[in-house]
């Protein structure tokens, strides 16, 4: 003996927690590290060192990794595209008033 199912439905809510929480949203695609990377002169990359801050955006020269791009920000990290991948990396410390 089989029992069938009904279908389930669902609330009719799904447009508000698009539009209140962001799921279901689709967010613009990110570029590659080649987009990035595309007409950049050497001279825009500065060289990575641990004790200095980035913003989003700027081109790093990373002695290992090579040349990448921030894109995205912590306080102790940045997140930053490389042609191997996005790799987590420390910068410096905020500075603070006393």
């Amino acid at each position: 003996m089989s029992i069938k199912r009904s279908k389930q439905r669902g609330s009719g809510r799904r447009d508000f927690a698009e539009e209140h929480y962001g799921f279901g949203k689709a967010s613009e695609p990110d570029k590659t590290w080649e987009e990035y990377m595309a007409g950049q002169p050497d001279e825009a990359f500065v060289p990575y060192s641990l004790a200095a801050r980035f913003e989003k955006g700027t081109l790093i020269n990373h002695a290992k990794f090579g040349k990448g791009i921030v894109v995205n920000v912590e306080a102790n990290r940045v997140e930053v595209l490389f042609s191997d991948g996005k790799k987590k990396l420390g910068h410096g410390a905020p500075a603070t008033q006393g």
